[in-house]
């Protein structure tokens, strides 16, 4: 073998050298029954990132703005109890928070339906915690969903 080669999969990781082997792992949502693309497949990270950045800019303004007396540390504690409430509320009636709407996201159960207003709750209180949020699986979903049976979808 040559040592470019071997170099090239160990700086690739495990998913490419296996796949460099044959092993096909499917697309992502396959195994939940999603479609590989469009409406209803899994959304990609970069969009939920970036609908991310938005809920959380939006909660820092109305923490500043509103509820800090125009203190900016105090206004980074205010936004982690206004995302909070804006999560619950937001994708607990309709299924998804404005920078989700923005980025054409909305989050469902694994079965399709709308989540149930304590896996919402759940859901938003692992999302605060972050470290589930940054552990993914093969389909990309972060162990807040997978804890909450959520998965985020394009719309």
């Amino acid at each position: 073998m040559d040592n470019r080669q071997a170099i090239g999969s160990w700086l690739s990781g495990p998913r490419a050298a296996a796949e460099d082997m044959g092993i096909d792992f499917g697309y992502r949502g396959e195994r939940l029954g999603l479609p590989e693309n469009g409406p209803g497949s899994i959304a990609p990270p970069g969009r939920r990132i970036g609908a991310l950045f938005i809920d959380w800019a939006l909660c820092m303004l109305i923490g500043y703005g509103l509820l800090s007396g125009g203190d900016v540390q105090t206004a980074g504690n205010w936004a982690l109890g206004v995302f909070f409430v804006l999560s619950v509320l937001t994708v607990g009636t309709v299924g998804s928070t404005p920078g989700k709407l923005l980025m054409r996201l909305r989050v469902i159960s694994v079965s399709g339906t709308r989540l149930s207003l304590w896996r919402v709750a759940l859901r938003s209180l692992l999302l605060l915690v972050v470290i589930p949020a940054v552990i993914w699986d093969g389909d990309t979903r972060g162990l807040h969903d997978r804890l909450s049976g959520a998965v985020q979808v394009r719309i």
